[in-house]
């Protein structure tokens, strides 16, 4: 039995073609509890996600409040693994992106796309740069080293909430990142194969206005967070340790 509980969350708008295969797929004995966080989708998604057992809530829009969400219905000193509804996440790589929490030499695990084993189309050029870019830049303000910014990550409840998450939209996971770094959590980054999507279009990268949307999104958060000035807070670790 685990110390902790690991619930999954995933948040979700139209993905009804995929959320049910990824649902029988998850290693159910990886996994606590599965929280889908919907944004307001027009299809089966909701439903399709209750026939296979998980909790189903509406959200509102917005990825990073449905991730936020999530996390708020999360019992206390859970450990929350998030990942898209889209399939592209193997989830036999739950186990591998929780171990390092539950066994307390980390404090924030996120796979690396960049550095795993990529499915030809399933990631764009430009996704690639751009979390190769970012993080470079993290790494000179902070000093962590990131490669991608991907959704398949690990982190445990009471630390997210402790880092101060505002970006209600798609800059919610550079955000986790940026403040990650800026409190000197453990990071850990670990490669994880990414797949191409089961079915419907992606969000971002499914068009040239969802990308640019999310483009200049991921833009003016970076900016935001690197000029804030980080908070006080001896309760966070001051160890990192990088891959």
């Amino acid at each position: 039995m685990r110390a902790r509980p690991v619930i999954l969350a995933i948040p979700t708008l139209n993905e009804e073609e995929s959320i049910g295969p990824l649902l029988r797929a998850i290693p159910r004995e990886s996994v606590d509890g599965i929280i889908i966080a919907d944004g307001g989708s027009t299809d089966a998604t909701a439903a399709r996600a209750r026939d296979e057992g998980a909790t189903v809530i509406d959200a509102g829009r917005g990825y990073g409040r449905a991730c936020f969400r999530a996390a708020q219905l999360a019992p206390p000193n859970a450990i929350l693994i998030y990942m898209d509804g889209d399939g592209a996440d193997d989830p036999a790589l739950i186990a591998a992106l929780t171990a390092p929490l539950l066994s307390g030499t980390h404090d924030f695990v996120i796979g690396s796309r960049v550095t795993g084993a990529r499915e030809k189309g399933s990631m764009g050029w430009h996704q690639i740069a751009a979390g190769v870019l970012i993080g470079l830049a993290i790494r000179a303000l902070y000093g962590t080293r990131y490669t991608d910014m991907c959704a398949f990550r690990a982190i445990g409840r009471e630390t997210l909430l402790n880092l101060g998450m505002t970006e209600m939209t798609y800059g919610w996971n550079l955000e986790m990142q940026m403040k990650a770094a800026r409190a000197k959590l453990r990071v850990l980054e670990i490669p994880v194969p990414n797949r191409r999507r089961i079915g419907g279009s992606s969000k971002v990268s499914g068009s040239f206005r969802g990308t640019v949307r999310a483009g200049s999104r991921i833009v003016s958060t970076f900016i935001r967070i690197a000029c804030e000035q980080a908070p006080v807070s001896p309760s966070h670790p001051t160890r990192e340790v990088k891959p």
